[in-house]
């Protein structure tokens, strides 16, 4: 994964000098001020946080947040943010400049939720593969770990802004009463399916192969922008040809170069799988109608009654 070199020294004193004058973390104009690292993390603080809370997202809309690198601004914003929400491991930058600039004001919302192992990958150590006791960050595309998530950051709010805790906590339990229901509908739309192997673009969906068990077989590691060799392409088109695979899974924000040329090669078509990293700036897309389609893509690719 890419690592940006946050702030300079002198950068950093100004930083901190910054956030003792204005006492970074205090409400504005009425409302909690939360930093988000990206996409799924910052539509669980805009659903808990309500109209108690102002959100700002560090990846732009249409970025692959692996690769995000901060700006100064950026890590003022965080300097001074009451609350900052984020996925350890997923953005090194980010996880960065939470722990030296609000370690006391930061939750890492990975914490909440048990964590499977990193999908183990060609070439141990290469950049974007499996290290030995490395955990997969990817832990949104489960919509039961983001219900205790949403539950968690609920808490968290409450503890920063006791004042409007029972909003939060209210805004929290809908949230969370939404993810389940969708985890149910994933559940009984994949209960019937004639295929369990989900080849994907990269290693991103072990969690919602976990959860429902299905096999997920990725093209690329951890990090979208590994490289496979061409024997690992070759070995790849035999295993989807041997186990009957239909689809090979491209997403919205890796380019489907590698995968189309792997479902041409082994015969099958291509279909999107998003890992909900992020949606198009202006789409009326959310988290919950992203993985709705989500489903509906898998039950196609999957054969599922």
């Amino acid at each position: 994964m890419k690592r940006s070199v946050l702030v300079s020294g002198v950068l950093s004193v100004a930083l901190l000098a910054t956030a003792a004058c204005g006492g970074g973390g205090s409400p504005t104009d009425g409302k909690t001020e939360i930093t988000a690292s990206f996409y799924p993390v910052a539509w669980l603080a805009e659903r808990v946080g309500g109209g108690h809370a102002a959100v700002t997202v560090l990846t732009k809309p249409g970025t692959e947040p692996h690769d995000v690198e901060l700006s100064p601004r950026q890590v003022a914003e965080i300097t001074e943010t009451g609350l900052g929400l984020y996925v350890k491991g997923l953005q090194p930058a980010v996880d960065d400049a939470f722990a030296q600039h609000a370690a006391d004001r930061s939750l890492d919302v990975a914490s909440l939720v048990t964590l499977v192992p990193a999908a183990e990958h060609e070439h141990e150590g290469a950049e974007g593969e499996a290290h030995e006791g490395e955990t997969d960050p990817h832990l949104w595309l489960d919509p039961s770990r983001m219900a205790t998530v949403a539950t968690g950051i609920g808490e968290k709010l409450a503890s920063v802004d006791p004042a409007n805790a029972a909003d939060y906590r209210a805004n929290a339990a809908k949230t969370a009463g939404e993810l389940n229901a969708l985890d149910g509908e994933f559940k009984t739309g994949l209960s019937k399916c004639e295929q369990h192997t989900i080849v994907t673009s990269h290693a991103a969906f072990s969690y919602l192969a976990d959860r429902y068990g299905l096999e997920q077989v990725a093209i690329s590691g951890i990090d979208p922008d590994s490289e496979p060799s061409p024997r690992r392409m070759a070995e790849l088109s035999d295993q989807i040809k041997a186990l009957g695979v239909t689809t090979v899974f491209t997403e919205t924000l890796v380019s489907p170069k590698l995968a189309q040329t792997l479902a041409d090669g082994a015969g099958v078509k291509t279909a999107v799988l998003d890992p909900v990293e992020g949606v198009k700036e202006g789409s009326k897309d959310d988290y919950l109608s992203v993985q709705r389609r989500n489903l509906e893509a898998l039950k196609t690719a999957l054969v599922c009654s």
